[in-house]
């Protein structure tokens, strides 16, 4: 599957930062783990961590699929609102994801503390009100958000502009978000596990996947056989074809990057910023004083159509950035389009399926895939260990 258009910024920025072999001999583990993106990565840290023999397979380079095209935005706030989550899932459900959501930041932050090389920052989150008519909404969102213990504050129309150079109704800045190189952490995560003997394998695509009552054995296009007592999927959107029923829509994404420039604030303590409206319009800024804009999605994954969208899709996003920045010079250095999943409570799915016990998937969908990750990789390595973990609950195959 094609899950992006050449290339992205942050490929282009580290090149292949580890390479490792491909699987030329047939070995057994404790676990595998198809996918090195950032889910993969995060799930193989934690089980070797957890002293796991653990071993890491993918058809591509490491990061070379959606983590290269990843603009690492760490929101805690889901693509489902919380008032809209409450609807679909009860209260209960609807608090603690979101609460899981950000203690998934405070543990990634712990984990990226080691590494200088991929920029983990923390930032505020600004969401403004797209329109008037949002902002009653946008209000309830906020005192659920308080209700729960989150903090965050409510902006008038004059503090957005004071402080962000803009003019919208209303907006919500939370104190918990971050941004990160997605792509450096993975290579990061893998390269510093191999004390721990964690095994990574490039170019070993898996064509034949069996679960027997002693665990699974995975057979590679060049006919190697991997014996293990447990496998986790964590191959993003192309997971789909070992899951029964459907759970995730496909949809195209894009996203741009300016030429660096000597301004180091361009806005309030250069915040992450995202509005109501969906598709949504996000903004961050970068260590070396670039500003990236991502949005404008489409509802298909043609990759053709895809790539064929960017050029225009681009000039959309340059235009959108100009109406909320018209003093801030931006022009495009880079740009590039992805595939992203979509599930219909904008939750990821994580866990086994009916029948399947020795299988678990890491799939963090939606448009906070990396914090989905690093729950999936905490909930994966305590039912590995045989601890009962209620937050599995929340994400199983069978939720409503």
């Amino acid at each position: 599957m094609d899950l992006r258009s050449d290339f992205p910024f942050w490929l282009l920025d580290k090149g292949i930062i580890h390479s490792y072999p491909s699987l030329q001999q047939h070995i057994r583990t404790d676990i595998v783990v198809m996918g090195a993106g950032i889910s993969g990565a995060l799930a193989a840290w934690h089980l070797a961590h957890a002293g796991f023999k653990t071993v890491v397979v993918d058809k591509r380079h490491v990061g070379m699929g959606s983590t290269a095209a990843s603009t690492a935005l760490l929101q805690y706030e889901i693509d489902t609102p919380l008032t809209e989550l409450i609807n679909l899932r009860g209260e209960r459900d609807a608090v603690r994801s979101y609460l899981l959501s950000l203690k998934a930041i405070t543990d990634l932050e712990d984990i990226c503390s080691q590494w200088p090389e991929v920029s983990f920052t923390k930032r505020p989150s600004l969401q403004y009100a797209s329109y008037k008519k949002d902002v009653t909404a946008l209000k309830k969102e906020f005192q659920l958000r308080k209700q729960a213990g989150i903090a965050l504050q409510w902006l008038d129309k004059s503090t957005i502009k004071d402080w962000f150079g803009f003019e919208k109704e209303a907006a919500l800045l939370s104190r918990d978000a971050a941004e990160v190189k997605a792509y450096s952490l993975t290579h990061a995560l893998l390269h510093n596990c191999k004390q721990l003997d964690l095994e990574v394998y490039d170019h070993t695509a898996i064509t034949r996947l069996e679960e027997n009552k002693r665990g699974v054995e995975l057979t590679t296009d060049e006919g190697k056989k991997i014996k293990a007592r447990k496998l986790v999927i964590a191959c993003g959107y192309e997971s789909a074809r070992y899951i029964p029923q459907k759970i995730q829509t496909l949809h195209s994404t894009y996203a741009i990057i300016s030429e660096p420039a000597n301004i180091e604030q361009y806005w309030h303590q250069n915040a992450l910023i995202w509005e109501t409206d969906r598709p949504y319009l996000y903004l961050r800024t970068t260590e070396d004083n670039r500003i990236l804009i991502g949005g404008k999605d489409d509802h298909f994954a043609s990759p053709r159509l895809r790539d064929k969208a960017l050029h225009a899709k681009a000039r959309s996003l340059e235009h959108a950035f100009h109406k909320l920045f018209p003093h801030i010079h931006f022009r495009t250095d880079f740009k590039w389009a992805g595939s992203f999943a979509a599930t219909k409570d904008g939750l990821p799915y994580i866990g086994c399926l009916p029948g399947k016990p020795h299988t678990y998937f890491a799939l963090g969908l939606g448009g906070n895939g990396i914090t989905f990750s690093m729950i999936a990789a905490q909930i994966i390595t305590r039912l590995a260990l045989g601890i009962p973990d209620d937050d599995a609950r929340l994400f199983g195959f069978n939720r409503p």
